[in-house]
């Protein structure tokens, strides 16, 4: 019983942990600098038209539904937070990451660039790939390395099987006899 009511309580700071950073990092990347680079103005006439602007809303509705279970899993799944000074204490490999390994970094990209059909900005064409580079370098240089120290040959088998950026069609299956 005790176990259980260690699981819940895990789960519950695991929970407020990645709420209270999912506002902090991806609300201020997708949220405060875009306003900040266009105050929501539409820039007319929307390049690409109508078309455009429905194919940018769709991009943003999936990548905050994207963000959101992402975030979640972490919770449920790890059991910690994405932030490295909460890690997840298990691995996270269900869900969305069996198809891709950052579905959080895809996700927001795939907001910004919404945004950016949505209004018809150039500017935050701009800025998603200035937006990009942070999540690569520390990705390459921190994550994975830092993965690979605490959960070894389990880390390395979903490295060798899902991609870093783009996403695999069908969903990785772990060998759960290895």
């Amino acid at each position: 019983m005790s176990d259980q009511l260690v699981d819940v309580g895990l789960r519950r700071r695991a929970a407020l942990g990645s709420a209270a950073f999912m506002v902090a990092g991806p609300g201020v990347v997708t949220g405060l600098v875009p306003w900040l680079l266009t105050r929501w103005r539409v820039h007319r006439p929307v390049p690409g038209g109508v078309p455009a602007r429905v194919l940018g809303a769709a991009m943003i509705a999936v990548g905050g539904a994207v963000l959101t279970r992402s975030f979640a899993r972490f919770a449920t799944e790890g059991m910690g937070t994405p932030l490295p000074a909460a890690p997840a204490r298990h691995l996270v490999v269900g869900g969305l990451y069996r198809h891709v390994r950052n579905p959080m970094y895809v996700a927001l990209e795939a907001v910004i660039l919404g945004q950016a059909l949505l209004l018809g900005q150039r500017r935050l064409c701009g800025y998603a790939a200035i937006a990009a580079i942070p999540p690569a370098l520390f990705v390459r240089l921190y994550e994975e390395p830092t993965l690979a120290g605490r959960f070894g040959e389990e880390y390395q088998q979903y490295r060798r099987n899902v991609p870093r950026w783009l996403p695999r069609l069908r969903p990785w299956q772990p060998d759960v006899t290895a």
